[in-house]
């Protein structure tokens, strides 16, 4: 027996490979579908199921691709109804696979079709459990992403409590638990950097797993969740009815355009992606274009704030990088690219075009600037970083709701803008600047380098991990 947990950073995603005697079974597979192909082809096995945990919400999956290509079965558990074709299976409903079993745990509650796999190994013990997004390391999965007329988040939440008690915590120990997401992911609030653990450790970490009242389990999941992304329905109604092939998109997309043609797009009201590095950016870009760079966490951001899944998008990435741009941009559902810069921003540049700026400034010319002059500091990081860290007098703008909040701003005033580090103060800061805001100033180094200042802090200190 193998298992390998195949994880995508980017996206916070695990994805699992399951081998025995040959015959091999999927998890959550990303949209890219060779790496499973060509790991079953190296082991000469064949792929004979395709599980999916629920109806993704942050990435599209892989699996209708997958079943296309190698004829193996997508399974999903009860009530779950597509428009391709699946084996929608019973709660207890066992699958073989070489000299293991899978067996179908119905556990409703981060959506009503959510399922986990408990994997019974060749002795006939269970050792290990595919848990989606019903339990992560140190959390369990939100329960506002499949609210109906007639359920709640709490209702949601209470079903999310019953297949924990009833489904989950009856197991030994010992059970491996194997999630979809670890941190980083918005499909839960407390995700741990680990991304396997034990069902004991679970029992004594995870704050979810407790021996608590239904009520309090309620009332403690659903305090803190911050609305979802935008694009998080979208992708799981094409996980649900299907979606177009990942080769058609690739070959469609990867089309190298010139700087004329580029800015000819433009005009036509194709948006202009820029996935460089933020200084770079900073350093030189196209006029209205948008910085979200790759080197972050690109395919949540892109999801989150460009709320258009068919806008179209000319990409200018870093040289060599422009395959792996529309792959993250297909990963959320963004197919709809014209093409990419061929050469890069320098071939715009050496085609003489008009090129913008932002003012990037170190953390010491912040404090030194905020001594000669009062000016409004525009904080984007969650509201949980600012409470644990800010300064004093800066206000609190997330960047996940920039939409809501861009039109309380005067186009004309100075801003200064920081994050963290750096990364999604310069997406706020392009944004501002593509909708026609004069004088916004990134903060290199966010609050990681104002911390080394003599620029006042409110708040508790506190650790963050987020791009």
């Amino acid at each position: 027996m193998k298992i390998e947990q195949m994880y995508t950073d980017c996206l916070s995603e695990a994805a699992y490979y399951i081998e025995s005697n040959g015959e091999v079974a999927i998890i959550d597979p990303m949209r890219e579908t060779a790496p499973y192909i060509e790991k079953a082809k190296r082991n000469e096995a064949t792929i004979k199921y395709i599980f999916e945990t629920h109806f993704h919400a942050d990435f599209i999956s892989g699996h209708v691709d997958l079943a296309r290509q190698t004829g193996a079965t997508i399974v999903y558990g009860p009530g779950a109804k597509t428009g391709y074709p699946i084996h929608e299976a019973y709660d207890g409903e066992v699958f073989s696979l070489g000299d293991i079993t899978l067996k179908v745990l119905h556990t409703p509650g981060h959506t009503l079709e959510s399922s986990s796999f408990l994997l019974i190994d060749e002795q006939g013990k269970n050792h290990a459990i595919f848990t989606g997004d019903t339990v992560f390391i140190g959390d369990v999965g939100r329960p506002d992403l499949a609210i109906k007329a007639d359920l709640s988040q709490e209702d949601l939440a209470g079903l999310l409590y019953d297949s924990i008690h009833d489904k989950i915590l009856p197991l030994e120990n010992e059970v491996i638990v194997y999630p979809a997401h670890g941190a980083g992911s918005a499909c839960g609030k407390n995700l741990s950097q680990e991304t396997f653990s034990t069902l004991g450790e679970q029992r004594k970490n995870n704050y979810a797993l407790q021996d608590i009242p239904k009520a309090q389990f309620v009332e403690e999941l659903i305090n803190g969740i911050l609305p979802p992304p935008q694009y998080f329905a979208k992708n799981a109604l094409l996980n649900k009815m299907g979606y177009p092939r990942f080769e058609t998109v690739m070959q469609r997309e990867l089309q190298p355009l010139t700087a004329d043609q580029a800015i000819a797009e433009q005009a036509k009201g194709t948006l202009i992606l820029d996935t460089r590095n933020p200084q770079e950016f900073a350093k030189g870009h196209v006029r209205g274009s948008v910085n979200i760079g790759l080197d972050g966490s690109f395919a949540v951001w892109v999801g989150t704030l460009i709320e258009d899944l068919l806008q179209p998008l000319v990409i200018i990435a870093p040289i060599g990088k422009e395959s792996e741009t529309i792959v993250r941009l297909a990963r959320v559902g963004y197919e709809n690219v014209i093409g990419y810069l061929e050469g890069g921003f320098p071939s715009y540049e050496k085609a003489g075009m008009k090129v913008s700026t932002i003012t990037s400034i170190s953390a010491q010319n912040l404090a030194r600037a905020l001594k000669e002059k009062e000016s409004v500091v525009l904080d984007v990081r969650t509201p949980s970083e600012y409470d644990a860290e800010h300064m004093g007098h800066s206000m609190n703008l997330p960047l996940n709701f920039l939409q809501d909040w861009i039109t309380t701003l005067n186009q004309d005033e100075l801003y200064y803008i920081h994050c963290r580090s750096g990364y999604r103060s310069m997406i706020a800061a392009s944004i501002l600047q593509s909708v026609g805001f004069k004088n916004v100033i990134d903060v290199d180094g966010g609050i990681q380098a104002i911390l080394k200042t003599d620029i006042p802090i409110t708040g508790y200190v506190c650790t963050t991990t987020q791009n």
